[in-house]
């Protein structure tokens, strides 16, 4: 059953479904393009690594550390060896703690050189909301763009967080770009708005190639139906909320197709 909105759809863009929701589109439209794209070209899935400092305040809010001390360990610390305690002069604090939050990619690569020939994004909030994550991300941008020949396609289907600082960029909820090395400093652009159908776009190889086509809209509808969204979505509201008049939209679109217990 496909998602009951004509675009994105806005309940996916939850913190407690976007990563399952990254890590499918990322995965399925590997398989999408790789089908396009072979014998001469193949898609790997990479990822990237986004530290987040974790200021005093914030620290319980890290998982899964590989090591830990828990309550009841002190009865494991080597025994003192009987000397005299030797006091230091001064103290120093410990850097704050970290936080990985990993992301992944889609390289295109050429079978034969293995050289990147395209690079395909999906913006999660590690590149939007945290200050850190989003000089990362626009700074290995800027030098993919500046550096290499290497095409680029960008795609931002969460509503949250400031938008990157492209030129000229027009308002929109959602977009798609995709950079051709030869048309730098232009890149294609795909504004969306929340009730508008997400476009199918071209992912650009080398100069005078066909390019596939990645079809946003159906991947969503592919996405919604493999993981069972339907079920569990709605539970909660969108994040961000939507404006008083979507908001009304959205729930009459919905009535056909909650499910019942």
């Amino acid at each position: 059953m496909p998602s009951p909105f004509p675009g994105m759809n806005p309940y996916i863009e939850q913190s407690a479904v976007w990563q399952d929701f990254h890590t499918r589109f990322m995965t399925t439209a590997a398989e999408v393009i790789g089908a396009q794209v072979e014998p001469r070209y193949f898609v790997k899935i990479e990822e990237h690594l986004y530290l987040h400092e974790m200021f005093s305040a914030e620290r319980t809010a890290l998982g899964r550390p590989d090591l830990s001390v828990l309550p009841g360990d002190e009865g494991n610390a080597p025994a003192s060896s009987g000397g005299a305690v030797v006091a230091a002069p001064a103290t120093v604090l410990a850097p704050d703690e970290v936080e990985e939050v990993p992301q992944r990619y889609l390289e295109i690569r050429d079978r034969q050189t293995r050289e990147v020939v395209t690079v395909v994004e999906l913006l999660g909030p590690s590149n939007k909301e945290s200050k850190d994550g989003r000089e990362q991300y626009w700074n290995k941008t800027r030098l993919l763009l500046s550096r290499t020949s290497a095409g680029l396609v960008e795609i931002d289907l969460l509503r949250g967080g400031p938008r990157l600082p492209w030129g000229e960029m027009k308002e929109c909820d959602y977009y798609a770009l995709v950079g051709r090395a030869p048309e730098r400093p232009r890149v294609a652009f795909w504004p969306v708005k929340l009730r508008e159908t997400l476009p199918t776009i071209p992912i650009p190889l080398r100069p005078d190639e066909p390019e596939p086509l990645l079809d946003l809209q159906a991947l969503i509808h592919r996405i919604y139906d493999a993981g069972r969204y339907r079920l569990f979505i709605y539970d909660s509201d969108p994040e961000p909320p939507l404006p008083a008049s979507d908001a009304v939209w959205a729930v009459q679109l919905l009535r056909p197709q909650m499910p019942s217990v």
